[in-house]
């Protein structure tokens, strides 16, 4: 089976500084993935690199058996960015922002069609915001903002999807709402690759993780992830132990 994010000894540096370094993982179908690390531990670099907005000097990235930017271009993988990469101010409604989703298979014209209302406002439905879809998209909370882009990649019909931190500051009932959106995704057959801090809620929502500290910790189950030493090794702590008793 070709894994839906295949990335082989892969080294992004920004200038002096070396976000990734030889990192080699995959991330298969049907399954949800966490991915865990620090601020700082080279994540969202991760996250960018998949999609093609970043070339790594070294190694290599194929997506659903493609390059990045082919994966891109098709249409096969949808991208949920951190709030603090998107313009909220930018004058378009949420059902403008899940319509982009369809942009790359409406033509030059960009005339949706009635297929594409229809698969808006199912993506719409599945993610309970139906009722807001003329609003702008700025008007929403943090936790209706990352539920308008989960159905941005729904309404896509990505077969991989990537979440840079959708939990971060939103309410719970839009953590419950993307958490059962997620494990639906995984079990329709799509492959999930989703960044948290909460550690507790890990083992509900995805099947295996990944730490990462710009280079792959450990990649395995959840339960093994979670264990006190390998945390330690992923947040730099075994380091820090060390040294003191060095």
């Amino acid at each position: 089976m070709t894994a839906a994010i295949d990335v082989q000894d892969v080294t992004v540096r920004y200038g002096d500084v070396t976000a990734l370094e030889q990192v080699s993982l995959r991330v298969e179908p049907g399954r949800v993935t966490g991915l865990i690390g620090m601020n700082g531990s080279g994540k969202s670099t991760l996250f960018k690199t998949a999609i093609g907005m970043l070339r790594p000097q070294e190694g290599r990235v194929l997506v659903d058996g493609l390059t990045p930017t082919a994966a891109r271009k098709r249409g096969a993988v949808g991208y949920v960015p951190q709030s603090e990469d998107v313009d909220w101010a930018f004058p378009v409604s949420v059902r403008d922002v899940v319509m982009m989703g369809r942009y790359g298979g409406l033509g030059p014209t960009r005339r949706p069609r009635a297929a594409d209302r229809a698969a808006v406002a199912e993506a719409l439905e599945r993610v309970e915001l139906t009722d807001f879809a003329d609003r702008q998209i700025g008007q929403l909370s943090g936790g209706q903002r990352k539920r308008a882009f989960v159905a941005r990649g729904i309404a896509q019909d990505a077969r991989v999807l990537l979440l840079d931190e959708p939990f971060a500051g939103v309410d719970l009932r839009s953590e419950a709402t993307i958490s059962r959106l997620l494990r639906e995704l995984a079990d329709d057959g799509r492959a999930v690759l989703v960044s948290t801090h909460d550690l507790h809620a890990l083992p509900q929502l995805a099947d295996e993780a990944i730490l990462l500290l710009r280079r792959v910790v450990f990649q395995g189950a959840v339960a093994e992830a979670l264990d006190p030493a390998n945390l330690a090794r992923a947040f730099g702590l075994d380091v820090l132990g060390r040294e003191e008793s060095a």
